[in-house]
């Protein structure tokens, strides 16, 4: 077969997010942009005759830190061969880095024989924006006046690594709002809601208290429209994050796993009450 991988241009982003959508993945309106400023040479894409047939995302973060996503090969080309070309691609380009995925758990075999060890398992809950009554008091200011610098900082605590690029163009992105529970010049929470294919994900929900998350969830939702459906992945070891979900009424609709390839990373998952993508960690 006449197939070439080579590396996604900028303007060749929403092919991978068109892929997302067809497996219904619900993808973001919006996530080309910071999804290549992550790492621009970090996606690639197989081609028959011009055509794409498959994709897969290898994003490194400081050269030390990959990230395995948006793994797919369309239906009409599976069976060919074309998504382990894209694997072997894929992890050469993220050879001596430390690689996580989140992969369905019907995966996880195929993920070991790759030498990818489970970390944890996510939950992804859905449920729908409902008008809050109890933020008015909170100190809850826009993402987009916390001292850059603080909030790189802070992502630190559950990020394996530094993502600059990709904190600026995610804040930055239309029709999503960043919120941040600042108290006493302290960042103690912060997340993002963006617009989806389908209603809005959350994603990520950081909080020092399980009240921090709270509020920032229930601001975050009053600035979509009520009704519209929600989606917020959670780590199952935050036991604060899975209270928080089912006080809130959502229910779970999808799982993935966390996997490693080398040791995994340490991050502070007990302030991670939501995950920011499964494409990119």
């Amino acid at each position: 077969m006449d197939i070439r991988i080579r590396t996604l241009r900028r303007g060749e982003m929403p092919v991978v997010i068109e892929f997302a959508a067809r497996e219904g993945w619900n993808p973001g309106l919006h996530d080309a942009d910071p999804f290549h400023a992550a790492d621009p040479g970090g996606f690639l894409v197989a081609e028959h005759q011009g055509q794409a047939v498959g994709c897969i995302g290898a994003v490194s973060y400081a050269g030390r830190f990959g990230f395995i996503g948006l793994y797919i090969v369309a239906p009409d080309w599976r069976g060919r061969g074309i998504g382990r070309r894209l694997w072997a691609k894929g992890m050469a380009r993220l050879a001596g880095h430390v690689v996580g995925l989140d992969g369905v758990p019907a995966q996880q075999d195929n993920y070991r024989k790759s030498g990818f060890s489970l970390a944890w398992q996510n939950i992804r809950f859905a449920g729908t924006a409902r008008r809050s009554e109890r933020t008015g008091d909170a100190p809850i200011v826009l993402l987009r006046d916390v001292d850059f610098a603080a909030l790189c900082a802070n992502d630190r605590r559950i990020f394996p690594a530094p993502r600059e690029a990709f904190l600026r163009a995610w804040i930055a992105m239309p029709e999503a709002t960043g919120l941040a529970w600042v108290d006493q010049g302290r960042l103690a929470g912060w997340g993002l809601i963006r617009r989806c294919r389908e209603g809005h994900k959350i994603g990520p929900l950081v909080a020092d208290r399980p009240e921090v998350a709270s509020t920032l969830y229930a601001a975050l939702c009053d600035r979509v429209p009520e009704g519209d459906p929600i989606y917020l992945d959670v780590p199952m070891p935050n036991a604060d994050a899975l209270a928080l979900a089912r006080a809130l009424g959502l229910r779970s609709v999808f799982e993935t796993a966390r996997m490693y390839a080398g040791t995994a990373p340490a991050c502070e998952l007990q302030r991670l009450y939501g995950i920011t993508s499964f494409e990119l960690g």
